[in-house]
C-alpha cells in the first residue's frame, strides 16, 4: 500500500464533501505519521485549518486524533485496517530440580537399612505472556482558537465585543467612556490615546453645551413659575 504522499487540496475538499454527505471516508497513514504508517483510519471531522495545521480528525481504534494532510493519503478501495502487534516472547522454563544422591551405610556387624530416595517433583513454570501492545501515535494537544476582543466607538457610544474563532462569545454591549479609556490605556500604540482623548473632548463639549441649554431653559421655567405665584 503506497502511503508516501500526503493529501492534496482537491482530496481534502473531497473529504469535506464526503463528510457533508454523511460518510466517513477512509485514509491511510503516511510515513510522516510515525509508527502507524500504512494503517487505515476513518475521517470523522475537518476543523479550521487556519487555527491548526492538524485539522483532519481521524478515528483510529478507539481514539480520534488530529493529523495534518501530510500525515494522510486516500485509502485504496478495499483497504482495511492492519494492526501491527509485537510477537509475544517465548515461555521461559526453569531447569528441573536435581534429585538428592543416594547414601548407603554398611557396617560389618549391624546392617543399616537402605534409605529411600526422596521424591522430588519436577515443576515447570511458565512466564505469562506479555500482553500485546498496540502502537499508535500519541495524541497531540489541539490548539485553541484565537480570541478577539473589540472596543468600538460609534454614534456617541462605546461598545465591547468578544469572539473566539468563528464563535461569538459576547455580543457588542455598551460601556462607560471612563471604562473605555482604561481599556485603551492598556494599548501602548502611538496615536490611539490621542484619538480617544479627542473623542472624549468632543463629547464633553457637546455635553456642556447641552447642560447650558438645559440650565437656561430651567431658569426660564423658574421665572415663569415666580410670575404665576405673584399673580395669585
Amino acid at each position: 500500500m503506497d502511503a508516501g504522499q500526503g493529501l492534496s487540496t482537491d482530496e481534502v475538499q473531497s473529504l469535506r464533501e464526503a463528510l457533508a454527505a454523511g460518510r466517513k471516508p477512509r485514509v491511510v497513514f503516511t510515513a510522516s505519521a510515525g509508527q502507524i504508517a500504512g494503517q487505515v483510519g476513518q475521517v470523522v471531522e475537518l476543523t479550521d485549518p487556519e487555527v491548526s495545521d492538524e485539522f483532519v480528525v481521524v478515528r483510529f481504534g478507539r481514539d480520534e486524533l488530529p493529523f495534518s494532510p501530510a500525515d494522510l493519503a486516500v485509502a485504496p478501495k478495499g483497504a482495511g485496517r492492519r494492526v501491527v502487534e509485537p510477537k509475544p516472547e517465548p515461555p521461559v522454563q526453569e531447569p528441573p530440580a536435581v534429585a538428592e544422591p543416594e547414601f548407603v551405610l554398611d557396617t560389618p556387624r549391624v546392617p543399616t537399612p537402605r534409605r529411600e530416595e526422596p521424591k522430588v517433583e519436577h515443576v515447570d513454570q511458565q512466564v505469562e505472556k506479555a500482553p500485546a501492545r498496540r502502537v499508535a501515535k500519541a495524541a497531540k494537544p489541539k490548539s485553541p482558537a484565537g480570541l478577539t476582543v473589540t472596543l468600538a466607538y460609534a454614534d456617541g457610544e462605546w461598545t465591547v465585543a468578544a469572539q473566539q474563532g468563528s464563535k461569538a462569545l459576547a455580543k457588542p454591549y455598551v460601556v462607560k467612556p471612563a471604562e473605555a479609556l482604561k481599556m485603551v490605556a492598556l494599548v501602548d500604540v502611538p496615536g490611539v490615546q490621542e484619538a480617544v482623548e479627542q473623542i472624549l473632548g468632543t463629547e464633553r463639549a457637546e455635553a456642556e453645551q447641552q447642560a447650558e441649554k438645559l440650565r437656561a431653559e430651567l431658569a426660564e421655567i423658574e421665572a415663569r413659575l415666580a410670575e404665576l405665584r405673584e399673580a395669585r
